[in-house]
């Protein structure tokens, strides 16, 4: 259960790390905006918001990649709350931006967050 866990953080370390790109380097890009059904200049007015949100994906893919190189007991703890960060993120994201959001991060947040708690 250990690998799947690793696996998994990896995963969710890397779809987070993908978001930063988006939001912080690709946001004005049409394939972006229409990911995130946008138009161009709503993509525009937001660019400095989506990067700031970016960054904070960028944090928690941070704290999840921290959480696989750490040792235990501190690795542990780290892939817990990060995980744990990731799907109160996509929570709130999904109950105030796009139910989207459940699918895209809450959801492979809380599978993850399972994985390791198990995995413990």
């Amino acid at each position: 259960m250990r690998l799947v866990a690793e696996i998994l953080v990896g995963l969710l370390a890397a779809l987070h790390v993908y978001i930063l790109v988006m939001e912080m380097f690709l946001w004005t890009t049409p394939r972006v905006r229409a990911n995130f059904g946008t138009t161009a200049e709503f993509a525009e007015e937001t660019k400095v918001l989506a990067g700031n949100q970016g960054l904070y994906n960028g944090f928690l893919a941070a704290g999840l990649i921290w959480g696989l190189i750490a040792s235990d007991p501190v690795g542990q703890a780290a892939k817990i709350f990060f995980a744990a960060c990731v799907v109160v993120a996509g929570l709130y994201g999904a109950a105030t931006a796009s139910r989207r959001i459940l699918f895209a991060q809450a959801v492979p947040g809380a599978i993850t967050l399972a994985a390791a708690l198990l995995a413990g």
